[in-house]
């Protein structure tokens, strides 16, 4: 979430994928740049922090003229069930550094959300003739949805069949993270990488002013202060692909620290 959360991760991703061993790491962006969208520069800087895969969600194509990004860069991607025409694409096919194959795909919710096809039946069809611990190694999603109760309907309705799902948009990390009865590991919302001295990233005072006075005065600015670097570490099966353990982390910043550091 703006420079504060990009600067800590870039600053702490390398040091992190050494300390606890990482073969994959997913990064979503959709708020990289200035709190909207995402830049050529900055996925280039992600990637060579230690970056894999990066996701996006409802801001992925705010940076309007780097748009093209979308369809150069193959591990770049915009939610799935959006348009087919759209640039870019929402899945795609990745190799671990062991080589092993990691199915990565991106949706987006429809509660609370601009108007999408359905994500459900999206993700459907991406998982076709790809089965869990067969063509792929490790299948992960990122749920980009609003509600929690999509988010978990989105859980279940994949519970067994993929590695995790990953709840992303709302900026507010919850404490959900578990495995669920099929084996996917689970959590509604990962948090921002962000200075949580704020509203959800954003410099207090003009949120304030609209809910207050209901008239903008101004244009958002992502707070500027510490950040929290927060997510999530998946560990899977080798035999099966589901999850093995999952744990959700806090390090840094205001939030009261999990998981580790």
């Amino acid at each position: 979430m703006g420079r504060s959360g990009r600067t800590a991760l870039l600053d702490r991703l390398p040091g992190i994928r050494r300390k606890h061993q990482l073969d994959f790491v997913i990064v979503n962006t959709e708020n990289a740049a200035g709190g909207f969208g995402v830049t050529r520069r900055i996925c280039e800087e992600l990637f060579e922090a230690g970056a894999d895969v990066l996701t996006t969600g409802n801001h992925a194509y705010d940076q309007r003229d780097e748009i093209d990004i979308y369809d150069k860069e193959t591990r770049l991607l915009r939610p799935v069930n959006f348009p087919a025409t759209n640039p870019g694409r929402g899945s795609g096919m990745y190799q671990d550094a062991e080589g092993r194959n990691v199915l990565v795909i991106h949706a987006q919710g429809q509660r609370g959300m601009f108007p999408i096809d359905d994500p459900c039946a999206a993700v459907d069809r991406e998982l076709e003739g790809v089965k869990l611990g067969r063509e792929a190694d490790a299948v992960i999603v990122d749920f980009h949805a609003e509600a929690t109760s999509e988010k978990y309907s989105m859980g279940h309705f994949l519970d067994g069949r993929v590695s995790c799902v990953v709840g992303t948009h709302t900026h507010v990390p919850t404490a959900d993270d578990h495995i669920l009865e099929g084996g996917t590991g689970y959590i509604t919302d990962l948090g921002m990488c962000g200075d949580y001295n704020s509203v959800i990233g954003m410099e207090k005072s003009e949120p304030l002013q609209r809910f207050i006075t209901k008239i903008p005065g101004g244009r958002f600015s992502p707070a500027a202060g510490d950040a929290t670097i927060c997510g999530a570490i998946l560990e899977t099966d080798p035999a099966t692909g589901l999850a093995a353990r999952f744990d959700a982390f806090r390090w840094g910043g205001r939030l009261k620290p999990a998981g580790g550091g």
